[in-house]
């Protein structure tokens, strides 16, 4: 199979752990017959660096034309400054994600067999098993509404909105991802509060009824939720949320694994085309040190094989190397408990190894 990967490696540890990936998906293609080809494109403050826009044209047009996107990590304390439409955050970010159509997050969160040692939650709570999918909207709702601010400075104004068409699209990417795996959705709202709860409400369950009746629903308000997700978190398979409230359970999830260096991620628009990256942020207090936990990208770009390319087998191989290595007792500093640990290189070529 040929396929064109624009790479975006960004800020921070972006580069770094962005090389491990490189290194597994040439792996990946010399041993399963693929030709992947890879650029390299600039992209967040590193870009803004280099020619003054945090999301270049040729950047953005290189993005648009490949099958799928790799991404680092963008922003860092020397851009903050910036002017917020400015910022790496939103200029690049959320402007490729509206750019390309990426309207479905896909945030897996699971404990590995190896680090279950590692979640901060009571062993009896781990032991039940940790496996969510966080499937969140990501190009609607708070975040893409407008923001006012009065002209005297004393209040601000950002709207939500939501359509059935735009509910009924993520909805369905979470039904389909159920199907797969434990036929579980558990959508998340304040339809006790917001309007644009009752309307997600009304439309997830009269979807689920008409087309996915084998697939069990239940609705939780988002306060329960994220309590939920620390007291009982094997209940849930694949959690439904709009776009803010994602935001913030995805990031919780990750944080009852162990480690956040640990989660990959996928957006996903129409078409099979996709934007893949750890969940973690550019981490600009250890770039260039080569101590960074590349395995977030790693597994991100498992995601991609197999959500744009359709390759489970190759996908899976890469997912069965990291087992296989963790099980080995092969750390990074995040996830070494103060034991022996190895560099971002050490943990990229270990896993290249058992490939």
């Amino acid at each position: 199979m040929k396929k064109t990967i624009a790479v975006i490696p960004g800020d921070g540890v972006g580069p770094e752990i962005v090389d491990e990936a490189v290194k597994v998906l040439d792996a990946v293609a010399r041993k399963f017959g693929h030709d992947f080809g890879l650029t390299t494109y600039p992209v967040g403050g590193a870009a803004y660096d280099l020619c003054g826009d945090c999301l270049p044209d040729a950047t953005l047009a290189a993005c648009k034309a490949a099958d799928a996107v790799l991404l680092g990590a963008v922003g860092g304390p020397k851009w903050d400054a910036l002017p917020g439409p400015q910022r790496p955050e939103k200029r690049a970010l959320l402007t490729l994600r509206k750019e390309l159509g990426l309207f479905g997050n896909l945030r897996p969160a699971k404990v590995w067999d190896a680090l279950k040692g590692a979640s901060p939650l009571k062993p009896e709570i781990v032991s039940a098993g940790i496996d969510v999918l966080v499937v969140r909207e990501l190009i609607g709702g708070i975040y893409f509404g407008a923001h006012e601010t009065a002209p005297d400075g004393q209040s601000a104004c950002d709207k939500m909105a939501y359509s059935v068409p735009e509910i009924e699209r993520i909805a369905r990417l979470a039904f389909e991802a159920a199907r797969k795996r434990r036929d579980r959705v558990t959508s998340v709202d304040k339809a006790n509060v917001l309007a644009t709860s009752r309307l997600w409400r009304e439309t997830v369950s009269r979807l689920g009824a008409a087309e996915y009746p084998d697939v069990a629903l239940d609705h939780m308000y988002v306060d329960n939720a994220a309590m939920q997700l620390v007291r009982d978190p094997a209940h849930f398979d694949v959690l439904l949320t709009e776009n803010m409230f994602g935001d913030i359970l995805s990031d919780e999830a990750s944080q009852i694994t162990g480690s956040i260096g640990m989660l990959p991620s996928a957006s996903l628009g129409t078409g099979g085309h996709g934007l893949y990256e750890p969940i973690h942020g550019s981490a600009p207090d250890i770039a260039g040190k080569n101590i960074a936990n590349p395995i977030a990208t790693i597994l991100s770009a498992a995601l991609m094989l197999r959500h744009s390319f359709g390759l489970k087998a190759e996908a899976a191989a890469i997912e069965q190397a990291v087992g296989t290595v963790l099980a080995q007792g092969v750390r990074t500093a995040d996830i070494a408990a103060g034991g022996a640990s190895v560099s971002t290189s050490g943990m990229g070529a270990a896993i290249v190894e058992v490939l």
